[in-house]
């Protein structure tokens, strides 16, 4: 064997050092390249002295920020709807989000083309929520829950045209309030409109009406009018637009988009028009033609049952039985409903708004059943509450009468009319906070009383805590109404009783 030449030792360690470490060099200068051209672009996109393109900052469109003061009047009125509901024992429920597209497709009807689909990001095609219904669907299906009454407060995401003025957004809150379950007819579809008149009574927001219809009549209906079968969902989504468009434009709507017979549209205008309370449903029971149908029966019935119900809760006057009324999303199957104001208020020059429905729901006893793998069925009946349009109103309001609204709930302030006495207004304000008393104070070392009590009257604080060098050296504080001007010197040990006292007296 031939002997094979030898490398000194310096050789071979310098050789072994390149054929381990070049790749790491190589790697090493790409990154160092790379981070010096995204430090290029980041410095040429965040330097001020560059003239800056057309780039516009704002929010996207049909979205919007609050403002604290808005957060206030939000805050409120959610408040009080989460109030309403637990009144009534619903529990809290929350849901992803999004959800995994199949899930959502072909549960809305027409509406289908306003979901918002999510780029795949890890093999799961994914759209945003559209509403709280079908996820509360799914989650009983997926949980096998056979009775639930349940609220549920979330954001929902619409690729709609949106109206800012009418409070039509693409991303809004809903209210939703659902009783999953099998139990006697119209018990629980009673319960949701006493809720649903709870609610806008307690807003005081002007007169109300919910209008009322049957999924069965509405499909009766068009069946003896002669609407092919495969037309139902179309012209329903057609006869869900009477409440922004006239008769006359829903006709042509339903006879040059979707191929509607003339005649057969001009037989569903004769009932689509009338609207009255029991004694409507009453007349309905001797139609000829309509009383020969099976779901139309079925569904007056339950509606007959119904008003009885809505008597006993003392609300039948503000409930409307109107034929008009189609709800277009696919999975409602008996009951729907629908809340309008009758005219917002309109004094001292406030502009009247036309904001179509405030509240919504109806019965849907399928859609769990297309979800669960053996189709069992949960029955379901709920109602949405739509607080973006709700709030549009209260904003006009505010606006037209001047209401200011405090964007913090402090009800102290630790204030000193001397100078060095940071740490005391310290030991102090930790003292109300431990108290579980809600309290500020200025953070600065040195700051002049006024503008302690200025900043105390535009923020609405009731109370001030004064301490300088005299009661410091008496052992005291000085607490001061705000409004009234008002000072009385307290015990430093009797301050935070002396305070909670004011407090729960107010």
């Amino acid at each position: 064997m031939p002997q094979l030449g030898l490398r000194p030792r310096k050789a071979w360690a310098a050789l072994l050092s390149q054929i381990l470490w070049s790749p790491y060099t190589a790697c090493t200068r790409a990154v160092s390249s790379h981070s010096q051209v995204a430090e290029a672009v980041l410095t040429s996109q965040l330097n001020p002295n560059q003239e800056k393109s057309d780039f516009i900052i704002k929010t996207p469109k049909g979205t919007r920020d609050l403002s604290p003061q808005q957060m206030v009047v939000r805050e409120k009125i959610l408040g009080m709807v989460v109030s309403c509901f637990k009144r009534h024992g619903a529990k809290g429920l929350d849901t992803p989000a999004f959800e995994l597209k199949e899930l959502l497709t072909e549960k809305y009807g027409e509406d289908s083309v306003l979901i918002y689909d999510l780029k795949d990001q890890g093999g799961e095609l994914l759209s945003l929520r559209y509403d709280l219904t079908v996820p509360f669907a799914r989650y009983l299906a997926m949980n096998k829950v056979k009775k639930m009454k349940r609220y549920h407060i979330g954001k929902v995401w619409r690729r709609e045209s949106p109206t800012i003025a009418q409070g039509r957004y693409r991303e809004f809150y809903q209210c939703d309030f659902d009783i999953a379950g099998q139990f006697d007819p119209m018990i629980p579809d009673a319960e949701c409109l006493k809720i649903m008149c709870e609610i806008l009574s307690g807003l005081q927001l002007g007169d109300f009406l919910i209008k009322v219809n049957d999924r069965r009549i509405l499909d009766g209906m068009f069946a003896v009018c002669g609407v092919p079968e495969s037309k139902f969902r179309a012209i329903c989504s057609s006869l869900d637009k009477l409440d922004k468009m006239s008769w006359k434009d829903v006709r042509h709507e339903m006879v040059t988009k979707k191929s509607l017979a003339p005649e057969v549209a001009d037989r569903i205008g004769d009932y689509v028009q009338r609207h009255g309370g029991v004694s409507l449903v009453e007349q309905l029971f001797q139609d000829s033609r309509l009383s020969q149908n099976k779901q139309v029966l079925e569904g007056l019935r339950d509606l007959k049952l119904l008003f009885e119900y809505l008597t006993l809760f003392g609300i039948a006057e503000k409930i409307s039985f109107d034929l008009s009324l189609a709800r277009g999303l696919d999975y409602y199957t008996g009951v729907i409903y629908e809340a309008v104001f009758l005219q917002t208020p309109n004094q001292a020059g406030e502009e009247s708004l036309s904001m179509g429905s405030v509240a919504a729901g109806g019965r849907y006893d399928g859609l769990v059943g297309m979800f669960d793998p053996k189709g069992h069925r949960v029955p379901c009946v709920g109602l949405s509450i739509g607080v973006e349009r709700i709030f549009s109103i209260v904003e006009q309001r505010m606006k037209v009468f001047g209401e200011k609204v405090r964007t913090t709930e402090t009800q102290v302030f630790v204030a000193t009319p001397q100078k060095n006495f940071l740490q005391e207004r310290l030991k102090l304000i930790a003292e109300l906070w431990d108290a579980g008393i809600k309290a500020e104070l200025l953070y600065k070392n040195n700051p002049k009383l006024l503008t302690q009590l200025h900043y105390c009257e535009n923020m609405g604080i009731p109370l001030v805590v004064i301490i300088g060098e005299q009661e410091m050296k008496e052992g005291i504080i000085k607490l001061r109404s705000v409004a009234s001007k008002e000072e009385v010197t307290i015990k430093r040990e009797h301050l935070v009783a002396e305070i909670q006292k004011r407090l729960s007296d107010s």
